[in-house]
This record gives C-alpha cells, structure tokens and sequence, in this order.
C-alpha cells in the first residue's frame, strides 16, 4: 500500500489548530484576569507563543508550496523541517486519537521527506553517497559479523547484503550495516556524507533523517516477511533509484538491478 505525503500533512495543520485554540484560551484567561502583574505575564506569554505559530504556520505553508510547485527554496525548506520537528510529537498523539497507526504516521513523514530531498538540485560524488542499511537484512543464522566491518559479509546469497555489496561496487558508494540509531549515527560522523540511502523500519528511518537534518536522506521501508528485526529485505529498485537520484541530480532513468527489485534469499543450509 502506498503511504500519501498528505495525510502527515493533513495531521501537521490539525496540530497548528490545536495550538490556535490553546492561544484562544490564553487570550480569554488575559481579558478576564484583574491582577495587573498577571495580565502583563499572560500578554508576554501570549506574545512568544504567537510569533511561534506564525513561525510554524510559515513553515508548513511553505512545506505545501513547495510540494505543490515542485521547487525547493533552502530557507523555506529549513523553516519548514522546524515546523515538522516541533509539532511531529502532537501530530502523533493526536494521529492516536483519531486511529492512524503510528507507523501509518511516519511513513508518510519519510515519503514527505523523500519528496522534499527529490525537489533539491543535487550533484554528488559516488564517495561521497553512504548506503546505510540494518542490521536485520543480515541472515539470523550467519556467523559472521558485519556491523563492525561490513567487508567481513561472505557473499553467500542468502540476504539482501550480499545485493547491497553488488549495488555499492556498481556505483562506487560506501555501505554500512548499522544495529541501532547510536551506531548509524557514528557511520555518518566516521563517513561524513554528503547524502544517504538509509534502509530501515518507520521508527528508526524517521528518528534517523530527523537526526542528521539537514543532510539529505533518502529513506527505503525494509519489508518484513518475518515480522520486525528478523530476515528483512529491501526492494533494490528503490536503492538503485535513490543512488541514481543523488548521482544524476534528478529522477532514475536508468534500468534497476531486477525486473521487481526483490532479491530472492533461501535461508535454508
């Protein structure tokens, strides 16, 4: 199923409203309070969080103008990832409550995302693209460790590590296997990219790209045949394109790895 980029959006303007009606409820506390002290308290109060909703209300106007035009403009874009971070945790809770999933959540948090890095005029290096996998690709009963130094993978076949190995030798980029967000993060301080293929689960990609703002990550949803953490896969399609994307500046044209972009693992002896 594909996640649309509007429903984050959509939860984005709920939270600006919520925090309208908490500005509307302040301003009734200042009209019906006799203390002077109090009232010129309740007007700073008033004053601070009212330059931040038009602070966050800019960003997600410009968030939308941006989508909608196809066109990336830096400062409004910097403006616009503030809003998201500030109201991410309300547009959450409030998600809850009306019955979106909060993996629903945030997979439309990084196709927005996505979206966002695709509108941006990018030129880069092959050595300087980091893909950044997890380390659940990895087949549960290897023996060799790889999150340490991803050099170490057999190339048995048997995962999507052995593809990923396949992808970064075609196009000269760096690959790593990370087990968590403190370990993905030291990758991106040792490597210093300029651009990331990051592949993981809703929760870790979106602490991720929200992490290494504003460097611009592509994220791919690893699939999970097995449940979370156990034998995922990745659609190499996808890979390939963000890799072509950041390389070529613009959309992928060139034929991906497979005709379906699965790799086809055996996890048997």
């Amino acid at each position: 199923m594909r996640i649309k980029k509007r429903l984050f959006i959509g939860l984005l303007v709920l939270s600006l409203m919520f925090i309208t009606a908490v500005l509307a409820g302040s301003w009734y506390l200042l009209m019906n309070h006799n203390s002077l002290f109090n009232q010129v308290l309740l007007a700073l109060g008033f004053l601070t969080l009212a330059v931040l909703f038009l602070l966050i209300a800019l960003g997600i106007f410009s968030l939308v103008v941006m989508l909608w035009q196809g066109h990336s403009r830096p400062f409004l874009q910097h403006l616009g990832l503030m809003a998201v971070n500030l109201l991410f945790p309300v547009a959450l809770a409030l998600g809850r409550r009306l019955g979106v999933e909060a993996a629903t959540i945030k997979a439309s948090f990084i196709e927005m995302n996505n979206q966002l890095v695709r509108l941006q005029h990018l030129h880069i290096t092959p050595a300087q693209i980091l893909i950044l996998a997890p380390h659940c690709l990895q087949w549960s009963g290897c023996p060799h460790k790889i999150t340490i130094d991803v050099n170490n993978c057999r190339r048995c076949g048997r995962c999507s590590i052995d593809a990923l190995h396949a992808l970064a030798a075609k196009y000269g980029v760096r690959l790593a296997v990370a087990t968590g967000g403190t370990l993905a993060r030291h990758f991106v301080k040792q490597y210093r990219p300029r651009a990331v293929v990051a592949i993981a689960c809703e929760r870790d990609l979106t602490s991720g790209i929200q992490d290494t703002q504003p460097l611009p990550v592509l994220g791919v949803l690893n699939l999970r045949p097995h449940g979370p953490c156990l034998n995922t896969q990745v659609n190499l399609s996808q890979v390939e394109q963000a890799i072509q994307f950041f390389l070529a500046g613009k959309a992928a044209t060139r034929s991906p790895v497979c005709s379906d972009g699965l790799v086809e693992v055996t996890h048997g002896n």
